[in-house]
């Protein structure tokens, strides 16, 4: 399964160039431009699938960090700024990393 199953290419470029500049990723609207925060509960778990490299059930800070590469290969790496930011945003239990329900929230929220 790969993210353009789910969403579409062009709605991931935008949201993609939306956050070029560093500092400049605001996960509520990246949601919103490629997509996702108008898929099902079910679409969400899978892109949550596809985001979690490692399979661990979690999202941890190394792998957010590469967040919007997984979805444009050539895209940038967030900030530890940014990435610290959108762990604290998600992080529900204070574990330090994101789980499969808290990004739902997340993302539908």
């Amino acid at each position: 399964m790969s993210l353009t199953s789910i969403l579409s290419a062009e709605a991931i470029e935008n949201a993609i160039k939306d956050c070029q500049a560093p500092d400049s990723f605001c996960y509520k609207k990246f949601f919103q431009l490629c997509g996702l925060s108008s898929k099902t509960p079910k679409e969400i778990k899978d892109v949550f699938q596809i985001l979690d490299e490692d399979n661990s059930g979690f999202i941890e800070e190394s792998e957010l960090k590469f967040f919007l590469q997984r979805f444009v290969p050539g895209a940038r790496t967030l900030t530890e700024a940014e990435t610290k930011s959108f762990i604290s945003a998600a992080d529900d239990d204070n574990d330090g990393r994101i789980g499969a329900e808290e990004f739902q929230t997340m993302v539908l929220a």
